[in-house]
């Protein structure tokens, strides 16, 4: 894949700030990829175009997730903050000819998560949500956690966002219940009776 080439069709996609973003991203799910021992290539790839979709149309995007089988239509009924994921991910098979799976899968969890996230998974959900341009109450702590136990960090991210959905009053995509309940036993072990 030309990288210098798909770094100029997300400049001409993105605004100025997401593209920079979308670098923050690539920057630390690299560092990530190394420190967890992932391939440092496809953590790229995925960091790159984790965001690719983000500015298309909401009809074009609701248009792609009620015609692509590989789309769940469950994702219309939230806010379409959740699209561009899944979006992308079937996008770059068609665009760039990505068919890789496991980036393509972690596209389109990277805003939601999932229960049994692979390893590419949660370096590219983490690296979105640490990135250093981000700012917001608890990021030290997950930022902390990265750098020794990602599946820790990636708990402790789980945990936030649902708990921020919650306070909102919003309602939070299954998918980020299963991810939170997974990424929880697998830190504590299994069900805790207090």
């Amino acid at each position: 894949m030309d990288i210098d080439n798909l770094k100029a069709d997300l400049k001409e996609r993105l605004t100025e700030a997401r593209y920079e973003h979308t670098l923050r991203v690539t920057d630390t799910a690299i560092v990530l990829a190394e420190t967890f021992h992932e391939s440092v290539e496809k953590a790229k790839i995925a960091a790159l175009f984790h965001d690719y979709c983000k500015y298309d149309s909401l009809e074009e995007m609701k248009k792609i997730i009620e015609t692509n089988s590989k789309l769940p239509d469950l994702l219309l009924s939230f806010h379409h903050e959740l699209w561009h994921g899944p979006v992308a991910s079937v996008q770059i098979e068609e665009k760039y000819a990505v068919t890789d799976q496991e980036i393509k899968d972690a596209i389109f969890f990277h805003t939601t998560g999932r229960a049994n996230m692979t390893k590419l998974d949660k370096i590219i959900f983490l690296a979105d949500y640490i990135e250093p341009g981000r700012s917001f109450p608890g990021l030290d702590d997950v930022r902390a956690a990265a750098k020794t136990d990602l599946t820790k960090a990636c708990y402790q991210a789980a945990r936030n966002t649902v708990h921020f959905l919650m306070e909102r009053n919003r309602t939070v995509y299954p998918d980020s219940f299963h991810a939170y309940n997974d990424l929880n036993q697998q830190v504590f072990g299994g069900i805790i009776n207090e």
